[in-house]
């Protein structure tokens, strides 16, 4: 019986490692840094950025002059005035082109704190970005973390339906010498087909881990796709206050929000630049060409040259009521810069929040997980023993299930314990560092 359930552990084992060995494992670095590359909301945010590098381009160019060339042909048939103020039916043509230059002065320092605004935007946009990127991570970590506990559930699963098979060869034999029904035959098959249920769930909840996280990593296919294991990370987990002082340093979803902040008050001095007056340069050039039927008309060059003309000039515009609208918009700049202090005050409860969640959640589960180590170690003593007396006939069938359930069930406390501990230990480890 023995050298049986050897040989049923072997096989079991063996079809594990052939089916990994297909298998290309991707480290958790790996992952996060294949996700962060190609997932599309990090992408989105990088077409942001070039958006917001535009913006400033086209800041810059606002301080440059405007260049414009026009021309014109108009034609008149029926009655017109003529020149000696009289009106008779004559069929005339006007030719005219121009060029005009517009230079920019003094824009009430509107261009220049929009170049501001620019600025602060794009570097705005830099910090999103980069918070696109973490939050691909911690989904990445959460998900990988997620295979990983979904496939030692199904080690364990496999284990017990080991047991299960052993049991069912066992009692066959036994069955067949007559030493017991065939109903406590049926029984152990019976206990086996559940326990083989039991792994079929726990490998479909393992391939649907792989396909959640093949989806963050925007994989075509898991066809050819693990996931390594992790070491075993340092036990001692850092306290709360100085993991949410590092995280106010340098987490990049803070940065953004107080980087918004800047932006508004960008925004405020934009909009009192309403009040102030412009003054512009401008100067062209042009001239004509007139043709009027039944008259001798000069000819188009001397036309040209004696109508060329030139002009220069300044522009001031001084704002004196403009409807409420400068005001207007001021207000509005106001109210979104106290609404950028209200994301960033919600955002630091947050993280503060989610911090202390992190902290307590993994001791608990610190603790769950030791207990469950000694735990484990007693129930699979307490299965053993129960085993050899079961073999021995000193032990009922429903010991023998009430024994194996019990190691099943310690088993997958252990794991639960351990992969929470190692899912907030690595989101405090993100807030303190980073990626």
């Amino acid at each position: 019986m023995n050298t049986l359930h050897t040989i049923i552990m072997l096989c079991a084992a063996g079809v594990a490692a052939s089916g990994s060995a297909r298998a290309e494992e991707w480290t958790l670095d790996r992952c996060i840094d294949y996700a962060v590359e190609n997932n599309i909301s990090v992408k989105s945010a990088a077409l942001r950025i070039r958006s917001s590098e535009n913006d400033i381009t086209a800041a810059k160019d606002a301080f440059l002059p405007t260049l414009d060339a026009s021309a014109s042909e108009s034609f008149n048939f029926g009655r017109g005035l003529t020149s000696e103020n009289i009106y008779a039916n004559r069929n005339t043509s006007n030719f005219q082109w121009g060029v005009s230059l517009n230079l920019p002065i003094f824009q009430g320092l509107g261009e220049y704190r929009r170049l501001k605004v620019a600025k602060a935007s794009l570097q705005q946009m830099l910090y999103e970005h980069e918070a696109a990127k973490d939050n691909v991570a911690l989904n990445v970590i959460s998900q990988y973390l997620q295979v990983l506990y979904c496939r030692e559930v199904e080690q364990s699963a496999s284990s017990q339906a080991s047991y299960s098979a052993y049991e069912v060869e066992r009692r066959r034999v036994l069955a067949e010498e007559g030493k017991i029904a065939e109903a406590d035959l049926y029984d152990a098959e019976a206990q086996a087909a559940q326990d083989r249920l039991q792994v079929i769930t726990a490998q479909n909840d393992t391939q649907i881990a792989l396909v959640n996280l093949a989806n963050l990593l925007q994989l075509k296919s898991v066809e050819g796709f693990d996931v390594a294991p992790l070491d075993e990370p340092d036990p001692l987990l850092p306290r709360p206050e100085t993991v949410f002082d590092d995280a106010m340093r340098i987490n990049n979803g803070i940065l953004g929000a107080r980087q918004a902040i800047r932006t508004a008050d960008e925004n405020i001095s934009l909009a009192k630049s309403g009040y102030i007056p412009t003054l512009s340069f401008n100067a062209g050039l042009g001239s004509s060409y007139y043709r009027l039927s039944g008259l001798d008309n000069d000819p188009f060059s001397r036309q040209m040259r004696n109508n060329f003309s030139t002009y220069f000039g300044f522009s001031l515009r001084v704002p004196i009521f403009d409807a409420f609208s400068t005001r207007n918009s001021v207000r509005t700049a106001r109210i979104r810069h106290l609404d950028a202090g209200l994301q960033l005050e919600q955002l630091e409860s947050d993280l503060y929040k989610n911090i202390r969640l992190a902290y307590y959640q993994a001791s608990g589960a610190r603790e769950r997980y030791l207990t469950s180590e000694e735990t484990l170690a007693k129930t699979r003593q307490s299965f053993e023993a129960t085993r050899e007396k079961y073999d021995l006939g000193r032990a009922t069938p429903q010991d023998f299930e009430l024994a194996k359930n019990n190691l099943f069930r310690t088993e997958v406390s252990r794991i639960q314990a351990r992969y929470e501990f190692l899912l907030r230990h690595r989101i405090l480890h993100f807030y303190r560092s980073g990626m």
